[in-house]
């Protein structure tokens, strides 16, 4: 068959529907990336593009490194493929181990799944087969948190609280509530770090435990620090508050650390920057640098031993997926905590830390601007919405700073940051520069 005889290949941009984007808008003027390097993206045309947002929240190690990508071509020479059902492989024990040294307290178990939405779905039916084997199974409610974020499954949008995430798609799980959200911007704007007030909002969980009784509620679930939201750290003392309350009442407490976890804080999760440990951690995209899709949930030995003792069946938990535990996931992520550590790059956040916060809050008088936020290498610059048309300018400031070479993450009317943790000081400062001269020029 010579070349006229050959299909013809449609590339148009109609078939492909892209996650959380206005596809009609983007389609106008397609923004597509060609390759990765570093702390840069590169267009088709070769056009650089400084990544301020790692990606997605996740390539905290940089883009395209030649360790991760190396041991992810060995590992598709030796073996694709391996069921998790009844067979494992080397790796995947491995990995669960490395990771079970990097999680705080006696959480000590680790199970695979593929994203940060499964990772979600599974903590909250753990936390429910835990209490029914202990004989407490009328323990069915969730509680999660307005403005939070915890994956796109049915069981992450219902203890959601992002409502665009929620309100097309029916009620979600029964009998789900939420604490409020600890966003204050009359008593806390232009935090450096964790604010002043806000530790009284966790005693809101008291209320909803005088309302449903404690006998009926499983889980607490919360991002330590709220990231799909617009950068939402903890006011002081609150996440002590949520675990003594939790203690005191038999709930599980649940962080999820999709965000967080693996250096963003300057520490291997959340749970350490601030001091409290959870009862399960979620986890992924910073596990395996983004370069192979993984999530994971970090399980107690009290909750995982429970489990084992108190099966009524011989599978003591009937869940799991085609490809957790992934041969390629797996070599990704040890590759990925090796980095890590050689280069000590949770160590390399915290040291960056302060430079960033100055940084960031030196755009607090430019113009638009109503509040910053920043803690480890996260930050957030909320502008003011424009009147009858909230999300617009900063979807408007996104789009020319993605022209002008720099990619940031907007969230409503919140721009999201969140560097690899290879940042230097002069893409701390490309960086800001960029976002005030753009915000000079939009309306």
């Amino acid at each position: 068959m010579d070349g006229s005889d050959a299909p013809t290949l449609r590339n148009d941009l109609s078939a492909y529907w892209l996650p959380f984007t206005a596809n009609r808008r983007f389609k106008q003027n397609p923004r597509l990336f060609a390759r990765a390097d570093g702390m840069f993206y590169y267009t088709p045309e070769g056009r650089e593009v400084l990544d301020a947002v790692a990606g997605l929240w996740a390539v905290n190690a940089g883009h395209n490194r030649r360790p991760i990508v190396e041991a992810i071509q060995r590992q598709a020479a030796e073996m694709d493929y391996a069921t998790a059902f009844n067979v494992a492989h080397p790796k995947a024990f491995e990995l669960a181990s490395r990771v079970a040294d990097l999680m705080p307290g006696d959480l000590d178990h680790v199970f695979f799944v593929n994203s940060g939405s499964e990772a979600v779905d599974t903590a909250l039916k753990i936390a429910l087969a835990y209490h029914r084997v202990r004989g407490k199974g009328a323990r069915t409610r969730l509680i999660g948190r307005e403005r939070g974020y915890h994956g796109v499954g049915f069981g992450g949008i219902s203890v959601g609280g992002l409502v665009k995430n929620r309100m097309y798609f029916g009620p979600g799980l029964p009998g789900v509530d939420h604490l409020p959200h600890t966003h204050d911007l009359a008593r806390n704007a232009f935090t450096r770090g964790q604010p002043e007030h806000g530790a009284e909002l966790a005693d809101a969980l008291e209320r909803l435990v005088a309302l449903h009784d404690a006998s009926t509620i499983a889980a607490v679930i919360v991002e330590p620090m709220a990231g799909s939201t617009g950068v939402l750290p903890p006011p002081k003392g609150y996440l002590e508050r949520l675990r003594a309350i939790c203690d005191r009442h038999d709930i599980l407490l649940i962080f999820d650390e999709v965000i967080t976890g693996f250096g963003r804080l300057g520490e291997p999760f959340a749970a350490q920057r601030f001091g409290v440990t959870p009862d399960l951690i979620t986890m992924a995209k910073g596990l395996t640098n983004a370069a192979v899709p993984m999530g994971a949930v970090g399980v107690s030995a009290g909750i995982h031993d429970a489990l084992m003792e108190g099966a009524d069946a011989p599978i003591e938990l009937f869940h799991g997926y085609t490809y957790s535990g992934h041969p390629l996931a797996c070599a990704a992520g040890l590759a990925t905590l090796d980095l890590y550590a050689e280069e000590g790059l949770f160590e390399r956040a915290r040291s960056l830390e302060s430079g960033w916060e100055e940084a960031l809050h030196s755009l607090r008088d430019a113009r638009h601007v109503i509040d910053i936020r920043t803690i480890g290498l996260a930050a957030a610059v909320e502008l003011e919405p424009r009147p009858g048309a909230p999300t617009a300018r900063a979807t408007q400031v996104f789009e020319t700073l993605f022209d002008r070479g720099l990619l940031v993450r907007p969230t409503g009317d919140t721009l999201a940051l969140s560097p690899p943790l290879i940042v230097e000081p002069e893409h701390i400062a490309r960086t800001v520069d960029q976002l005030r001269a753009v915000l000079a020029t939009v309306e």
